[in-house]
């Protein structure tokens, strides 16, 4: 293929917008947000950049190439004839992942992605993998008015898997989640957060990798490296050469869950900024402000739908609500929750939600301040 080509990087429902904004701060060129992500014009290196820094990406697609196919006679033949010696290396593992739609002639996914799997099997000898979980390489087909499109997943595992939360509570809120609305509040490194109901220490953890200035991707692998355009040399000296940040900024989280503050902990030491926070067992009713100057609220309470009662609930959002009034003067506040109603109960001054995030299967809203 030739030495530029479209980069699809992948994103969460309503983080479009915050994504866009990443990979123009990044230098990424020819971006466009599109729903569920945004386009970028580049080369391999930038898919090996684009996996390494983005904060916001779930996934990072890279178009190989595209046909016409009529009918699934045609797409088996010319699958045969597509170059995948270009990008693949023998004795890896597939699996061929198809969308269609009512436009084209070819409708039936599951004959699509036989069709594709035998050719790329019998042609080049790829062994195709049983499930997605077990293929080395996903190759992904968007049939869209009859032109067949391939992208290859250069991430393999999903992006939020940054490779240090390997401790975890109830509904862990993913990576991608917290740095996108830490941005959207404004967050820049230059202050200080606090999460007073912190979990395994996302909020905490991804804040303080960010005033760091730590590569997102440092600590785990890619499925790009199984590729044939991948260049080990090129990608360590991306990561060797990636300049970190000296910060004078801490970073606070506790939870009246003694276990989830230990599993805060260990992740934090395994990210490397264990130095930067400090972890507390204790109810988010005990919770003060450090001394300095004033910082960030974020919190991913309860809503309900899987942790506790909501009726119960609202008495906990009017309490945080007077919690962060009594006592966080000047501190702006950012929550995401799936109901407005318990957004309201705080009586924070919320200025409009932003979009619908989806997150496990629900649509969580983040909801913030401006300073108290």
């Amino acid at each position: 293929m030739s030495q530029e080509f479209e980069i699809f990087i992948v994103t969460l429902p309503g983080l479009e917008k915050y994504l866009f904004q990443e990979v123009q701060e990044a230098g990424f060129r020819g971006a466009r947000a599109i729903g569920g992500g945004v386009i970028v014009q580049g080369g391999w290196r930038d898919v090996w950049r684009a996996n390494l820094v983005l904060r916001g990406a779930s996934k990072v697609l890279a178009r190989i190439g595209e046909f016409r196919a009529m009918h699934l006679a045609q797409l088996d033949k010319r699958s045969r004839k597509f170059p995948w010696g270009d990008f693949l290396l023998p004795g890896h593992k597939i699996k061929v992942e198809v969308t269609t739609n009512r436009k084209s002639k070819i409708y039936h996914a599951g004959a699509a992605i036989e069709r594709i799997e035998r050719a790329i099997h019998e042609e080049f000898g790829a062994e195709i993998a049983t499930s997605m979980d077990d293929a080395d390489i996903l190759i992904k087909a968007r049939i869209d008015s009859n032109l067949v499109i391939f992208s290859i997943d250069t991430s393999g595992m999903a992006l939020h898997k940054r490779g240090h939360k390997q401790a975890m509570g109830k509904a862990p809120l993913r990576e991608t989640i917290a740095a996108m609305t830490l941005r959207a509040c404004d967050y820049d490194g230059s202050e200080p957060v606090l999460d007073p109901m912190c979990g395994s220490g996302t909020y905490v953890i991804e804040a303080a990798e960010i005033a760091r200035n730590l590569l997102a991707g440092r600590a785990r692998h890619f499925a790009f490296e199984r590729l044939v355009s991948y260049d080990r040399t090129a990608v360590e000296a991306m990561k060797a050469n990636w300049q970190t940040s000296d910060t004078a900024q801490h970073f606070y989280g506790s939870d009246r869950n003694d276990a989830v503050i230990g599993f805060a902990t260990e992740n934090a030491k395994r990210a490397g900024v264990a130095d930067l926070c400090t972890f507390a067992q204790k109810p988010f009713s005990d919770i003060t402000p450090p001394d300095g100057p004033p910082g960030l609220v974020m919190i991913n309470p309860p809503y309900g739908n899987r942790i506790g009662n909501k009726k119960q609930l609202f008495a906990l959002y009017q309490s945080f609500g007077d919690v962060m009034r009594e006592r966080f003067t000047g501190w702006r506040v950012g929550m995401i929750t799936t109901d407005r109603q318990l957004a309201d109960a705080t009586k924070l001054p919320w200025l409009p939600p932003g979009a619908p995030i989806a997150h496990g299967g629900l649509k969580v809203r983040l909801f913030r301040t401006e300073a108290i």
